[in-house]
């Protein structure tokens, strides 16, 4: 199945280390990361599970809710939880998927069997209050991920959203952002505040603070 942005995050019921969930319920009215990872008590996932769990507080100040999972048993999550927490002096609270007959992964195309196995892969799925798609990532399984980047682009898709703006490459919250095409130069410095135009197409400028 391949998922594409703007679908509906398919729902589904599983158990996990925090007790069985309906993955729409769940996630409520929040933000949600969905991130899955190839195997327990594996060093690359040590280290990533450990770096969610620390950013436990970024994640809450932008509505956002992590997920993890891997096509392992609840048993085995229980077990190396604690490695975890120990390594990252840190406390995973967040739930991880026990997906051992991977149905979850299947169902969100986690499965790459031309990278070697069928473990799952490192996907990331960013998904709205809607249960729509709003970004995928995939990496490699030798790779880490970057989660700094995605609460970056968290921040960009709900900066995006609310202020109906995009952004431009290597964005920052705070940072100037790009004005829709859709307006003209007079309009956009009616709506924001220190517009700059390079090219009719191009203009920047920074969100008026109500």
């Amino acid at each position: 199945m391949t998922l594409m942005l703007g679908d509906v995050a398919p729902d589904f019921t599983t158990e996990t280390s925090a007790g069985e969930i309906s993955f729409h319920d769940w996630a409520g009215d929040s933000w949600v990361v969905f991130f899955s990872h190839p195997a327990d008590f594996t060093p690359v996932c040590t280290t990533e599970l450990g770096r969610v769990a620390q950013l436990s507080e970024e994640w809450a100040m932008r509505g956002v809710k992590p997920i993890a999972l891997s096509v392992d048993s609840n048993e085995e999550h229980t077990s190396w939880i604690p490695d975890i927490n120990s390594y990252n002096n840190t406390t995973v609270e967040y739930p991880i998927i026990a997906d051992p007959d991977k149905t979850v992964a299947e169902l969100y195309g986690m499965i790459h069997p031309n990278e070697g196995d069928t473990s799952s892969v490192r996907s990331v799925f960013v998904i709205d209050p809607a249960k729509q798609i709003r970004l995928t990532m995939t990496y490699p399984k030798s790779t880490g991920r970057n989660f700094d980047e995605i609460l970056r682009v968290i921040d960009a898709l709900q900066t995006a959203e609310r202020a109906e703006v995009a952004t431009p490459v290597d964005w920052k919250d705070g940072d100037k952002i790009i004005v829709p095409t859709g307006i003209t130069t007079d309009e956009a410095r009616e709506r924001f505040d220190d517009v700059e135009e390079a090219f009719p197409y191009l203009r920047t400028a920074r969100i008026r603070e109500n």
